[in-house]
């Protein structure tokens, strides 16, 4: 018992030169563990007479609890010192030139979809809307597609349980704007459409664009005319287009869109598979099954329906020779069309 104050002094001293906490935890173990220098005193209590044993322990524990206070001291001194290391560490001087971020793009898909809207409204069209959640009246029958049409079957449409479907082209759209009964119209239809369709021309989701113009006398010659000046101002060169007759059940006539090569300039190549003409859509002038689905005088009114896909649009504006490519979100490629 005579080396307790030498004892609790080296403790003392031990715990005043721990630098950090790992030493400092070393120090407890040693002088107050289980096996720890000052806890070894008390086994010598035995050794004692019985009537100096509560004094002696008494000055055992007020040796521990000078240590323990120590240590515990010294932890939040040293639990201090490393938080202010770590914010040291850390800082930012806030008087430094900021770094900046690349300055970020419009999706090449958006940017082709603002390229036809700003082109049709200076042409005096309006943008029409509608949702992407179609019925069967609005997708199918009001359009004139018979119930035996392919376009029906489970393998091309994505159908929910209750009978909906997502839309597969942006046409019901303009049975709810012909329903309105606000004629004459000229407008179009942007929108993303779904078909169970996937390569590297196709994918199970993507954009259209449609128009509608009904008004009395409506022509043909007015529908080539549109499409005609729409293609040499979307892709600023001197197109000649060509309509091939074709079949769709919502127009009659109906006829396949064409327009000479971007690529060759009408010349032939890969692209155009060497006929000088590439495909971009379909027309027609409206049947008259629509109109009356739609609550419209065929009689008196007459139209022109046009539809084009965004994507076929942006590939030959852009040279993309992959549709997934637009889907990807990979930044190599989105870079590549710069700011906007």
């Amino acid at each position: 018992m005579g080396d307790l104050a030498t004892l609790t002094q080296q403790a003392l001293d031990e715990v005043a030169a721990s630098t950090t906490l790992a030493a400092l935890d070393e120090v407890r173990v040693r002088w107050l563990g289980k096996k720890g220098l000052l806890t070894e005193q008390l086994k010598s209590l035995g050794a004692l007479p019985a009537a100096d044993r509560p004094a002696a322990g008494a000055k055992i524990n007020v040796a521990k609890e000078r240590v323990q206070a120590a240590i515990e001291a010294a932890e939040a001194r040293l639990a201090d010192a490393a938080i202010a290391a770590e914010l040291l560490a850390g800082r930012i001087d806030v008087t430094l030139p900021g770094r900046g971020e690349p300055r970020g793009s419009i999706h090449p898909v958006t940017r082709t979809r603002l390229r036809i809207e700003t082109i049709f409204r200076n042409s005096g069209f309006e943008v029409a809307t509608g949702p992407e959640i179609e019925d069967d009246f609005h997708n199918f029958e009001a359009l004139n597609i018979p119930s035996d049409h392919p376009a029906r079957a489970m393998h091309d449409t994505f159908y929910f349980a209750d009978g909906r479907l997502l839309r597969t082209h942006t046409s019901p759209v303009q049975i709810r704007e012909l329903r309105k009964g606000r004629l004459p119209l000229a407008m179009i239809m942007p929108g993303r459409v779904y078909r169970c369709d996937h390569d590297m021309t196709h994918s199970p989701m993507f954009h259209q664009v449609e128009g509608l113009v009904v008004d009395e006398n409506v022509s043909f010659a007015n529908l080539k005319a549109t499409l005609q000046g729409f293609l040499r101002a979307f892709f600023e060169k001197d197109l000649r287009t060509r309509l091939r007759p074709s079949y769709f059940p919502f127009t009659e006539p109906s006829a396949e869109v064409d327009m000479s090569c971007v690529f060759c300039d009408g010349a032939g190549c890969r692209v155009c598979k060497h006929t000088g003409w590439i495909e971009v859509g379909g027309c027609g002038m409206v049947h008259p099954n629509v109109f009356t689905a739609a609550g419209v005088d065929a009689e008196r009114w007459t139209g022109y329906a046009f539809g084009m896909g965004i994507e076929r649009l942006a590939m030959l504006r852009d040279g993309v020779n992959d549709l997934r490519l637009f889907f990807e979100s990979d930044l190599r490629f989105l870079r590549q069309f710069g700011a906007a």
